[in-house]
């Protein structure tokens, strides 16, 4: 079980993170991740998946990046909810955001090799921590902006990709933009809907939500080509 820490980016700017370790005698971590939240906040669904990436022997950390907004915004699911977060998520800069994830990476770096994984935004901004900041990898699940905004941004890591085929937001033409923007990413599309990893979510394929993640461990355990 994680708990709350408070960081501090580069520009002075202080926020919360969900901090989630391996479990006391579990030996040395396998590395680090830094979790990217979807556009609900830090709510229990993404502390839960750090919290099993912990116990999967990775030191975890979950900024809170809302926190340039207010402390606390967590959400639901509801279509106001769903509104209202992309509300924020409009609110931050894109370099604003990144400034807190190269504060969370610099605080999680001493386990080893860290690795950015995000969930719909969070997906989005673990492709552009994999083109921008100094991670080893990265693991998005369905990031639905890449295509649409950020597709001259080209990773300098190997990238793992989650899509599903009944996603409205994310058309197979989006998946074949972001193939042709890095031709070395791993890609795999599942017979399910946009948000199939949450368990709180109607969307949620528990099928492809755990292949999804047999996938993603196994991604993160595989050694690093030299170049």
């Amino acid at each position: 079980m994680g708990e709350f820490t408070t960081l501090m980016a580069r520009d002075g700017h202080e926020f919360n993170a969900w901090l989630a370790a391996p479990p006391a005698g579990a030996g040395a971590a396998l590395g680090a991740i830094v979790l990217c939240q979807e556009i609900f906040g830090v709510n229990r669904h993404i502390r839960r998946v750090a919290d099993a990436y912990a116990a999967a022997g990775y030191v975890t950390l979950a900024p809170c990046l809302y926190d340039r907004i207010r402390r606390g915004i967590e959400l639901g699911y509801s279509e106001a909810e769903v509104q209202e977060g992309r509300g924020y998520r409009l609110r931050i800069p894109k370099e604003k955001t990144m400034l807190d994830l190269a504060a969370s990476i610099n605080v999680v770096k001493h386990a080893g090799r860290v690795a950015a994984i995000g969930y719909c935004w969070g997906g989005t901004l673990a492709y552009l921590a994999a083109a921008e900041l100094p991670v080893s990898r990265a693991v998005s699940y369905y990031g639905g902006q890449i295509a649409k905004e950020h597709l001259d941004k080209h990773p300098r890591r190997p990238v793992l990709y989650h899509f599903g085929e009944k996603d409205p937001y994310i058309p197979p033409s989006d998946i074949d933009k972001i193939r042709a923007a890095d031709p070395t990413g791993t890609f795999h599309v599942y017979p399910a809907d946009h948000g199939f990893n949450c368990e709180d979510r109607a969307a949620y394929d528990a099928a492809s939500a755990a292949l999804a993640l047999e996938r993603t461990l196994a991604f993160l355990a595989a050694p690093l080509e030299k170049t």
